[in-house]
């Protein structure tokens, strides 16, 4: 599974792709599975073409973390949950199974995406 992420070119959130626009929470993304590869590449595409709205799009590898799903690597679990600072800080202070998930979840390989990115692929 795969999601697909930026920052908000106006105020810097972080942003995950869902049915066409961008939305502030990871519960909300759209999931793109393996065998639909070209659909989540597609969206990527289009995604990157929004350069007045996001910054850097790129896809996020996920793993199930108790029944859901959530990204692989931890600096993509950071930036889905705010701020480490605190546990009452940014999105994670919502709680809920979304967030349990995310706070649970467990590896540390950095998503291909982000590995792209930083080779300019």
């Amino acid at each position: 599974m795969r999601a697909l992420t930026a920052n908000r070119l106006s105020d810097g959130e972080v942003v995950f792709w869902s049915q066409g626009r961008w939305v502030e929470r990871f519960a909300e993304a759209q999931l793109f599975a393996d065998e639909a590869a070209a659909a989540a590449e597609a969206a990527e595409g289009h995604a990157k073409t929004e350069t007045k709205v996001v910054v850097e799009p790129y896809l996020i590898d996920l793993v199930e973390s108790e029944g859901l799903w959530a990204p692989l690597s931890y600096r993509e679990r950071i930036r889905a949950l705010g701020p480490t600072n605190h546990p009452f800080h940014g999105k994670q202070s919502e709680g809920g199974a979304v967030i349990e998930a995310l706070q649970h979840a467990s590896g540390a390989a950095r998503s291909k995406g982000r590995v792209d990115l930083i080779r300019r692929k």
